[in-house]
């Protein structure tokens, strides 16, 4: 966006989107599994080392983001770079081109256009987060980081699971990268409420009615995009 004499305008507002339920209409990280299981078909003889991580979330030992690490450490820990990345593009740009809300979509790239700082926001991995970010164009994308060995996948977390008081923290990093600038954020869970409860402005998207009453009287703006 540039201003009358050519210069470009800074940006008006932080506007932050959740990924998953938010501009998707399902999760996003369970077709990715499955379809680069599809791409690696010999992988399916590691589905048995699933069974302890999934009794470890079961009781609590292990939270979403450790349980979604050992899923992608034991069904594709050693996958070379560049066949994560083959996938990830073409999964990316279904993802975009099929599996998410018009709306959510036309509302992000109103923000684009009308000159605000434009941020992906997601739990999910950066095996694919940033192609997607990429594909709608915004401006930064923040999300689950996973560790590599070279140029070898290894699965494990690298940092912490972007979700919770985490997505908060990012919050206050934008904050103080873009000192001055309002917070609207969308979100569709309550996880989500942490931090879009911090912000300036907040959007519930598809809240049932019974929540959208409980959250339009706290003061958050709900919208149904489905």
């Amino acid at each position: 966006m540039e201003d009358p004499a050519g210069r470009s305008a800074p940006p008006r507002r932080l506007a932050v989107f959740d990924l998953d339920g938010t501009l998707t209409r399902a999760d996003s990280f369970g077709p990715f599994v499955l379809g680069l299981l599809r791409r690696h078909p010999a992988r399916l003889l590691r589905l048995p080392l699933l069974l302890f991580p999934a009794l470890g979330y079961l009781l609590r030992f292990l939270g979403r983001g450790e349980l979604k690490a050992a899923i992608l450490r034991q069904l594709f820990g050693g996958l070379p770079c560049a066949a994560v990345e083959a996938f990830a593009a073409t999964y990316s740009r279904l993802v975009v081109e099929q599996r998410m809300f018009d709306a959510g979509v036309t509302t992000l790239r109103s923000h684009i256009a009308s000159g605000d700082h434009v941020v992906l926001l997601s739990a999910s991995p950066d095996l694919y987060v940033p192609h997607i970010g990429a594909l709608l164009g915004v401006h930064e994308t923040h999300c689950t980081r996973i560790r590599w060995n070279g140029d070898r996948l290894d699965g494990h977390l690298e940092g912490l699971n972007r979700r919770d008081a985490e997505k908060l923290r990012v919050i206050e990093q934008l904050r103080a990268a873009h000192p001055g600038l309002p917070v609207i954020a969308y979100g569709n869970s309550s996880p989500d409420l942490v931090h879009m409860r911090q912000c300036e402005e907040a959007v519930y998207v598809n809240a049932d009615p019974a929540l959208a009453q409980s959250l339009t009287a706290a003061g958050l703006r709900c919208v149904q995009w489905r």
